[in-house]
């Protein structure tokens, strides 16, 4: 949960936004800058180079960011702050899964059926359109009905959580907060249902709902961990590679290129000749497919690119499928395919089968691709995830 703690992370980002957000932004004014992605799409939106990272939670919350992407030389000294980006982006994901869900349950309770035979005129349902200004007006004065329906429906996962003896101190502390975080994120429709029925007949089924889905969904949470040091991983593995094929270039004749790109020295160097050449690593999270796209607003593709000025030529051989020299493989291929010795691929296989088996668990749809380009060193990795 440390992306919520770090009051702002300096990382250049760009955030492409959705139809929403560009609305948004231009209706109050604020200039959109154009810029070009790794796949050389030209999208408008933001630009950060320091953001709180609670500031983009709530834009990707209200789905006003359709995709994240960053590009450096080097990612070892930002490994936490893009651990905790990942981290947060997967949180905002789940968030708005667990809020979809509640809302799908909630509406299909006997009390909210009831309550529709008998008030045809103020039915709540999917197609029920009441704005935030005027759920909020409907829920003046209920802040203490929030409470007290927050410590009822935690009360049981409280105790459950701190009495299991499986899980550390630690662990304890983060599914404590990830209960109360879930809850805090529904979204004010939610809430409004929740006081309308709290304390009537018919409420237990409510709650019993709330509680099941809320248990997923902490379990769901572990994934979050397990996906930021598999980015990093990866991000680490496409960033040596660049560095050896650049140490190639500038130190022709040494062969072993390890010794070069671990001498702190050499490797300022060779990372000051990629800044200025442009080759770069991206990391990209396309999220969902907006609200409108029915099915997908849980999904999560994270894309890495170890790019050269080949590029585009690359990608178009790849789309039009006529370039022999691509392998596409698993990302456990891609692993497996790693000369014996080479740093952190044990790491790799390590959290990737953990990434795999925790998935699997918690019934997230899990699968990887990685497209490489053998004459270049180029390689892209897509990572997918359905919550």
């Amino acid at each position: 949960m440390s992306a919520d703690k770090k009051p702002l992370l300096d990382l250049p980002l760009k955030v492409v936004l959705t139809e929403q957000g560009v609305s948004h932004f231009i209706s109050r004014n604020k200039k959109l800058a154009k810029f070009r992605l790794a796949d050389n799409v030209e999208e408008s939106g933001v630009i950060m180079n320091k953001f709180a990272p609670l500031s983009l939670q709530r834009m990707i919350l209200v789905d006003y960011v359709s995709k994240l992407e960053i590009s450096m030389p080097e990612f070892v000294s930002s490994r936490q702050e893009i651990m905790d980006l990942s981290k947060l982006v997967v949180y905002s994901i789940l968030y708005k899964q667990f809020d979809r869900e509640i809302k799908a349950a909630l509406l299909a309770t006997d009390v909210v059926h009831k309550f529709n035979r008998a008030n045809p005129s103020q039915l709540l349902d999917e197609k029920t359109n009441l704005s935030d200004t005027v759920i909020r007006s409907r829920m003046a004065n209920k802040e203490n009905a929030i409470k007290e329906a927050t410590t009822e429906i935690l009360k049981p996962l409280y105790e459950h959580i701190v009495n299991d003896s499986q899980l550390t101190p630690e662990e304890k502390n983060v599914y404590l907060l990830m209960t109360e975080k879930l809850l805090t994120k529904l979204s004010t429709f939610n809430w409004y249902i929740i006081i309308k029925f709290f304390k009537k007949d018919g409420f237990s089924e409510m709650l019993s709902t709330i509680r099941q889905t809320l248990q997923q969904y902490m379990e769901k949470s572990k994934i979050a961990e397990y996906i930021s040091l598999m980015v990093m991983e990866l991000a680490l593995n496409c960033e040596n590679a660049n560095m050896r094929k650049e140490a190639r270039i500038m130190y022709r004749g040494i062969e072993d290129s390890d010794l070069l790109i671990y001498d702190p020295d050499v490797r300022k160097k060779i990372i000051e000749e990629l800044t200025q050449k442009g080759e770069l690593v991206f990391i990209s999270w396309k999220l969902g497919g907006g609200s409108l796209a029915i099915g997908k607003q849980g999904r999560l593709q994270i894309t890495l690119y170890n790019k050269d000025d080949k590029f585009q030529e690359f990608k178009e051989n790849v789309q039009n499928g006529k370039n022999a020299d691509t392998g596409k493989k698993s990302l456990i291929d891609f692993y497996r395919d790693v000369p014996n010795g080479q740093e952190g691929t044990d790491l790799g296989l390590y959290y990737l089968s953990y990434l795999d088996e925790a998935c699997k668990k918690v019934n997230v749809k899990f699968e990887s691709l990685v497209n490489q380009f053998n004459s270049s060193d180029l390689t892209v990795i897509n990572l997918i995830f359905n919550f």
